[in-house]
């Protein structure tokens, strides 16, 4: 990465534009051509630096149910389980950790009910005994956002 695709990152991670031409934006902010700022942004997400461009809502304000869930995966089966639970449009998050309950995901979806609805199919997609759900009972929210320097810039 180039000081223009740091540039960019520290510009869109919290900020991209909601105009007509956001890569005109872009480009006009980091001093770059629209049609080069949306190449520099296509590549990123091609290399996987960039994981996702969409809105953050707060699904709490539009009446959604969230939850936490975890799961005891056979190692040899962790892959497709989580391909599975990957299908799930409702999936915002979905990692392996190292514990006993080694897949863990989010949910987000209109209820309560179609949140148990997905957890019953994972099961039955996954072959697995059960997925735990643990819905919050209280919101925290960590806002990060990452600062990408130049190797030089960082003494």
């Amino acid at each position: 990465m180039d000081r223009q695709d740091r540039d960019i990152l520290n510009l869109i991670q919290t900020g991209f534009p909601i105009a007509a031409q956001p890569y005109r934006v872009i480009g006009e902010k980091v001093g770059i051509s629209e049609k080069e700022a949306f190449e520099r942004v296509t590549k990123l997400k091609s290399a996987d630096v960039i994981r996702r461009i969409g809105a953050t809502f707060d699904s709490r304000k539009l009446h959604f149910k969230s939850t936490l869930c975890s799961a005891k995966v056979p190692a040899e089966k962790l892959e497709e389980v989580a391909s599975i639970v990957s299908t799930y449009p409702e999936v915002t998050h979905n990692y392996e950790r190292n514990h006993q309950y080694n897949l863990w995901f989010t949910v987000i979806a209109e209820s309560a009910e179609r949140i148990e609805e997905i957890l019953a199919e994972v099961c039955e997609k996954g072959g697995i005994p059960e997925v735990r759900n643990m819905p919050a009972t209280q919101m925290f929210k960590i806002k990060v956002n990452f600062k990408f320097k130049d190797k030089k810039d960082e003494s």
